[in-house]
């Protein structure tokens, strides 16, 4: 299937770019999204005459980008969890406790744009080094420290 993208994607191309992708990538995701458009001679010529203006909304996403991640750069958030023993989680800390941390401080972000290591959801205490995809061309990487949590104070085996 031959589609025009409509914005830039990573591992694929950028706005305008004419490309082949799989039939079931561009009908169930492309098409629908409004990432892309059929290739047919109706649609590029219309997409020529519009080029200018998709090209402006690419440059206004990258700036909001850019934006979000100057507020994002150095920062470091920390997450109570339940912590054994020797430093193990009872459970882990995944993508979605990361972004809700994060948009506490003030910089709101989906938990979608949480890039963790390679070894998946943090599952010992400490400091660790998480990504957060904004854009196509933006990566920023914050800290986020696993605390334990504080025992609650109340009466016991109640």
């Amino acid at each position: 299937m031959e589609v025009i993208l409509l914005e830039k994607i990573e591992n694929l191309g950028t706005i305008g770019d004419k490309v082949t992708v799989k039939s079931g990538y561009g009908r169930n995701y492309l098409l629908p999204q409004g990432k892309a458009t059929l290739a047919t001679k109706a649609n590029v010529a219309k997409f020529e005459a519009m080029r200018a203006e998709f090209e402006k909304q690419a440059a206004s996403e990258l700036d909001a980008a850019k934006a979000r991640a100057e507020k994002l750069a150095d920062m470091r958030v920390e997450i109570p969890a339940k912590v054994g023993p020797e430093g193990k989680l009872f459970g882990s800390v995944g993508t979605a406790e990361i972004a809700d941390a994060v948009t506490e401080k003030g910089v709101e972000i989906e938990r979608a744009e949480v890039r963790l290591p390679e070894e998946g959801p943090l599952r010992e205490a400490g400091e660790h080094t998480v990504g957060v995809h904004l854009h196509a061309d933006v990566d920023v990487e914050i800290t986020v420290a696993v605390v334990p949590e504080e025992p609650e104070t109340g009466a016991p085996g109640a």
